[in-house]
């Protein structure tokens, strides 16, 4: 008989399938039984996605219960095999939720809500580890009921209900569920607080739980508003290359407000979440104003660089190699081993062209010049950043002379040549960043 839960709606352009995370444990197997029994949520198209860890004696066993109950409710359940990283440094449980998130990421078609079952005495856990992390108003906010998460959604529709209503719902229905037996022990942080802090806490406040998931609620408010303001500081200093911010009005906002608006622009970038240490190189190095060097800093395989006035985030690249070079005829398009691509729209027969990386020394004649320049001094002038350069392949002929430069400074006669043709010469850098950071976005 279907028990009466209250579920938050769903926002409108959510509208994929419901793709539940089955553990197989009591939490989200009464969030599979309370979905599969609402018709209108059962009809978007539900199924289940149980992620096999392979880190307890168990795990098949878990995994063929979770196949048999779905098969009982006449769910599809897929059974996912992720490895497990003992060595990743940041602990088995962190790495295995990561895990699990990967995983369920690839389940998920555009529009589609990936439903977890935590509840709020998860929510009391997580903001007292976090505060414990020493977070931030965004980290205090703890879970969210509803963001988006990879092609769709995460819902948590159980967050408001205590454990204790979980439980209960579970017992209605008659469920069997399995007990994690490394639930009990107290190794992990969020174990530890699950099993001796939080019991203590509710001898002296019962209503503890309660009261730390307001916490969240009220934090998760605060964070928002600061959200609003960061999005306004962070559009004033952005160009027309989403990786690459204007220093000058970096430096014009005050500390607090530059580090938010930094770690919200990386987290935009779906970067690996900016250290501290970074924001006090970036605090240390806007403050300096030099612009005669090009410092560094690199975290996760990421790097963060400045130049002219310039601050750039991206993945670290090795740049195109110097002893690249490949004929090509330009009818179809060329793949470069850095991960760029030249192409050439209205090409003709009988081409022959070497494409090869800057060895140093080339020279260019521009259009409406009688002599010749050196590359590198165009490329100053023309504003291109160093991390664009070490990927800018150059086009030469048959006599050695550069024809372009990528699609940012063509030969004289070459440029004629495209235009009397209607022809477009294209470059597209690796991780298809703009070429040449440009004025403002307004």
């Amino acid at each position: 008989m279907p028990i009466d839960l209250p579920l938050p709606d769903l926002p409108p352009d959510a509208h994929g399938r419901l793709v539940v995370g089955y553990s197989g444990g009591l939490d989200s197997g009464v969030l599979l039984q309370v979905l599969a029994h609402t018709p209108a949520l059962r009809t978007r198209g539900l199924r289940a996605v149980h992620v096999h860890h392979g880190l307890q004696a168990g795990a098949d066993e878990w995994a063929a219960h979770c196949v048999a109950t779905c098969e009982r409710l006449a769910v599809p359940c897929s059974v996912v095999h992720v490895n497990v990283p003992r060595d990743s440094g940041e602990g088995l449980e962190a790495a295995a939720r990561a895990a699990r998130h990967v995983a369920f990421a690839a389940q998920l078609e555009p529009g589609d809500v990936l439903a977890l079952a935590h509840h709020r005495d998860d929510q009391a856990e997580t903001l007292l580890l976090r505060a414990l992390r020493a977070s931030g108003p965004a980290g205090l906010a703890a879970m969210r009921p509803l963001r988006r998460f990879a092609n769709g959604w995460l819902w948590r529709p159980l967050l408001a209900l205590p454990r204790a209503q979980v439980h209960a719902c579970a017992q209605a229905y008659g469920l069997q569920w399995i007990e994690d037996p490394s639930n009990a022990a107290i190794e992990a942080d969020r174990n530890f607080l699950r099993n001796r802090v939080l019991p203590l806490l509710r001898t002296r406040w019962p209503h503890a739980d309660a009261a730390l998931s307001t916490v969240a609620a009220l934090q998760a408010e605060t964070s928002d508003l600061l959200a609003a303001g960061d999005d306004d500081a962070l559009a004033t200093a952005r160009t027309d290359d989403p990786g690459v911010l204007r220093i000058d009005a970096l430096r014009a906002l005050p500390d607090a407000r530059r580090a938010r608006v930094l770690r919200r622009w990386i987290e935009d970038l779906q970067l690996p979440p900016l250290p501290a240490r970074a924001i006090d190189w970036c605090n240390a190095d806007l403050d300096t104003g030099r612009a005669d060097r090009m410092p560094g800093f690199d975290w996760a395989g990421t790097r963060l660089q400045r130049w002219r006035g310039l601050l750039q985030a991206a993945p670290i690249r090795a740049p195109l190699d110097a002893g690249f070079a490949a004929h090509w005829d330009g009818r179809a398009p060329l793949h470069l081993p850095d991960g760029g691509r030249l192409w050439l729209h209205g090409a003709t027969d009988g081409l022959d062209w070497t494409v090869r990386a800057r060895q140093g020394g080339e020279r260019i004649r521009l259009p409406g010049r009688a002599h010749t320049h050196a590359l590198k001094h165009v490329l100053q002038s023309l504003g291109v950043p160093p991390w664009v350069r070490a990927h800018l392949p150059l086009l030469v002929d048959g006599d050695g002379r550069v024809l372009a430069a990528g699609d940012l400074a063509f030969d004289a006669g070459f440029d004629a040549w495209l235009r009397d043709g209607d022809r477009r010469l294209h470059w597209s850098p690796p991780g298809a960043m703009h070429t040449v950071p440009g004025a403002p976005i307004a």
